[in-house]
């Protein structure tokens, strides 16, 4: 392993205001070369009994205003800012991704936090005019927000750092407990949050009860079924398959559920648009964390007539990116986290090539450039019964689709289980406008690729990609739950 990377971190589970161990605990390796990295407990049953009891005491304890609420996460946001470097490499260890990139992660983890301490103090409701109903002119009524209780948030390892805050964050600001599972596979980077957490808890000067926020590791399954049979747990906010969370959504009975899962997403390059600019998007789209996002570039769509000229472009941009080591300064693809990620990969890109595919550069994978490292690889000739356009790909591949019209286009797009993100690149106003109306998408981005977000606006698909917005002020809301109080006339004569 790289000479930059964290020394080895042995690290436990945060509950109760605590940090504690378990009876059993497991490995956590480098994806690029598969030296050790750490190890955390594997959470029992009881463990995480233990963490939801104690984050219910936690919340029905806390009487933490809304602006110490604030103070308690620009304070964490300042602890991950003064840690930014340290929690970058514990990010690359254990995930993979360029440092380039983790330091980006830990940049935007930042921000993500004081947009969630700003928003602790926006939590409006509404003045309801009654008079707007006959009999009423006299009666006075409003709206406030107020917490659920226990939160749970579920994340997956592509982005170990910024979706564990992304739910985190919204979840004590709107006045929680929350209880965080990460990845398996990439623990460390969401336990040192919490770490920043603690210690951001001892600097301010509210009184932070004990369990308000708690981390626990170990198998997805130990731990998932428990947050769905314990009645303290209010919502759960998963970010990962749909396979998962279909099953979630159909055990949780009355918890509110957020589900940010999978996506197939399309990009669409129209013929009047800058071909080499819009190449450079989409290979970026298609390659950053080596494919690994949910909203990357999954699909490129664009008329026949310009087929060659994109396809020339996308392969300039792919063979401007460097495959290495993620502790090296100019790489930029790395390694994908685990055997299975990298096998899926694999199977899908031989499938699709087996089927006619033409790889037009790349197509190269594992030996040295690394175990479970895959070249930007474009592929044109690609059909939309093929393994490469019709599945979520977690890895660098750029297929090309051609369309006979923007018609054709439209029905492409949505010619999918997922609806998550989409991108259109176009100069007529007309045709972007059409995009923006008809496909089916919780989010399509003119000018731009499909994997664009800001973390402070809704973020959320339609379809198989899942229920409900992620987003600062958007996951408040799915946090709190809205109560009505109505003043009416009292009684003159007592």
């Amino acid at each position: 392993m790289s000479q930059d990377t964290a020394a080895r971190l042995d690290k436990r589970m945060f509950v109760d205001g605590e940090w504690v161990d378990a009876e059993e605990r497991t490995d956590v390796t480098h994806p690029y070369d598969g030296d050790l990295v750490g190890s955390v407990p594997m959470a029992s049953e009881s463990d995480v009994i233990d963490a939801i009891d104690a984050a219910q005491a936690a919340f029905e304890a806390s009487a933490l205003s809304a602006y110490e609420r604030y103070e308690l996460l620009s304070a964490t946001a300042r602890q991950v800012e003064d840690r930014a470097g340290d929690i970058a490499r514990i990010l690359t260890s254990e995930q993979g991704k360029p440092i380039s990139e983790a330091r980006g992660e830990v940049d935007r983890a930042v921000q993500t936090l004081d947009l969630s301490a700003e928003q602790a103090k926006r939590m409006f409701g509404e003045y309801v005019p009654m008079d707007a109903q006959k009999g009423f002119a006299k009666d006075h009524c409003f709206t406030q927000r107020e917490p659920l209780g226990v939160v749970a948030a579920i994340t997956p390892f592509n982005f170990p750092l910024n979706l564990m805050v992304h739910k985190v964050g919204p979840a004590l600001a709107a006045g929680n407990a929350v209880v965080g599972k990460p990845a398996t596979n990439t623990p460390l980077t969401a336990i040192a949050l919490f770490e920043c957490l603690d210690a951001a808890a001892d600097e301010v000067e509210a009184d932070v009860p004990d369990g308000l926020f708690t981390v626990v590791t170990g198998a997805g399954s130990t731990v998932g079924d428990v947050i769905l049979d314990h009645d303290a747990v209010e919502a759960i906010s998963f970010t990962g398959s749909t396979a998962i969370g279909t099953y979630l959504a159909e055990h949780s009975g009355m918890k509110e559920m957020t589900l940010e899962l999978g996506g197939n997403d399309p990009t669409i390059v129209w013929d009047d648009t800058d071909i080499e600019q819009a190449a450079e998007q989409v290979v970026d789209g298609a390659c950053s964390n080596a494919g690994q996002v949910c909203n990357s570039v999954e699909r490129v769509l664009t008329p026949e007539h310009i087929e060659d000229e994109l396809v020339d472009a996308l392969v300039d941009a792919a063979e401007e990116l460097t495959v290495g080591d993620p502790f090296d300064e100019t790489t930029d693809i790395a390694s994908m986290v685990d055997d299975s990620q990298f096998e899926d990969v694999v199977d899908i890109f031989e499938q699709t090539v087996a089927q006619g595919a033409t790889v037009e550069c790349g197509g190269n994978y594992g030996g040295d450039l690394g175990p479970r490292s895959f070249e930007p690889t474009v592929l044109s000739g690609v059909t939309p019964d093929m393994p490469a356009a019709n599945q979520e790909t977690f890895g660098p591949l750029v297929p090309v689709i051609t369309v006979e019209d923007f018609d054709d286009a439209i029905e492409e797009a949505n010619n999918t289980n997922y609806g998550l993100e989409a991108g259109l690149f176009t100069q007529d106003i007309d045709r972007a406008k059409r995009a923006a109306d008809d496909i089916e998408a919780g989010g399509v981005n003119i000018n731009t690729v499909s994997g664009f977000r800001a973390d402070h606006m809704p973020y959320g698909g339609f379809k198989d990609s899942g229920v409900g917005k992620e987003g600062i002020k958007y996951a408040v809301e799915h946090f709190s739950k809205e109560k009505l109080v109505g003043f009416h006339d009292g009684f003159t004569d007592v």
